[in-house]
């Protein structure tokens, strides 16, 4: 525990990318192992003809942060994107690539541009790398590292956070105009919270640095500890309703509906190593979700 101790301490310097409830394996909530046909679809899928929407696309291209990078799901601050729930080639997590397209085509036709500790300013830079890809999805997770900041203070104003966002579809819109775009909302961190603070375990790992905004002090409950957390969750509420409002003036843009923030993970989900990021487990829930979501005739409400 010493070890990992202290090699939990550098997480303060790696801008530890969010997480605030996401993780999975298996079949759980969601597209269960027999139902998702990880064999073949149709790269050349005609899309819904009532709303357009191809449920089959027939390459991905990811972007976000240290969730999709796999970040300390294997070892101790290490990505580790083989597990990654969007573009990873692990056998238990079974991504949304090797969903949609099969453990073959998913080596070929699928990119993970995501970063570790990057937040909505750097994701202009990722979706122009995805474009270059030329894919028929994108999907997209970011937005906790901009609420899980040292202090309230340094978490990034809803604004600036719509701006990086809207710049973002402008940037992926410049180079693939017709590729499909999957948001998922920004997980739940006070869930995260009133989770682990029952683990003595998990507080001592965030003792160390981790996501202060809203985990610093884990059994403060005094008016300022409550008050600091109050206003991290109103910030990743408003993150989730820009989510939402710009993905929906956008024709090839499906927002999750709420479905990765409401999702309720447990300790099993999360890395040993940092009670913060998702392990194998959470991993395979994450992909179940968005497996669920593009391929459903409609959107989620």
């Amino acid at each position: 525990m010493r070890t990992v101790g202290a090699a939990l301490a550098a997480l303060s310097f790696v801008g530890v990318a969010a997480l605030a409830g996401c993780s999975g394996e298996g079949s759980g909530d969601g597209v269960s192992q027999n139902a998702s046909p990880a064999s073949s679809p149709s790269a050349s899928s005609s899309p819904s003809p009532a709303s357009g929407w191809n449920p089959k696309p027939g390459s991905v291209a990811a972007v976000g942060d240290s969730i999709t990078r796999g970040f300390d799901a294997c070892s101790v601050l290490a990505d580790c994107p083989e597990v990654s729930w969007a573009t990873g080639s692990d056998s238990l997590v079974r991504s949304l690539a090797v969903r949609l397209l099969g453990p073959a085509k998913a080596v070929d036709r699928s990119w993970n541009h995501a970063v570790s500790g990057a937040r909505m300013a750097q994701l202009p830079e990722q979706m122009a790398l995805a474009a270059k890809e030329r894919p028929e999805l994108v999907t997209v997770m970011m937005g906790a590292n901009d609420a899980c900041r040292d202090s309230v203070r340094l978490m990034t104003p809803v604004a600036d956070f719509r701006a990086s966002f809207e710049a973002s579809m402008r940037q992926l819109r410049a180079g693939a105009p017709k590729a499909q775009v999957y948001v998922s909302s920004v997980p739940d961190l006070k869930r995260l919270w009133s989770t682990g603070r029952l683990d003595e375990g998990a507080k001592q790992i965030w003792s160390l640095g981790i996501c202060r905004s809203m985990l610093a002090e884990a059994d403060d409950l005094g008016p300022a500890a409550v008050a600091r957390r109050d206003a991290v969750q109103e910030r990743v509420v408003a993150y989730n309703r820009v989510l939402r409002d710009v993905c929906a003036k956008d024709r090839h843009c499906r927002y999750d509906g709420g479905a990765v923030f409401g999702f309720r993970f447990t300790g099993a989900q999360l890395s040993p190593w940092d009670w913060f990021h998702p392990s194998r487990d959470g991993q395979a829930r994450l992909a179940e979700i968005a497996y669920r979501n593009i391929t459903a005739a409609e959107p989620p409400a």
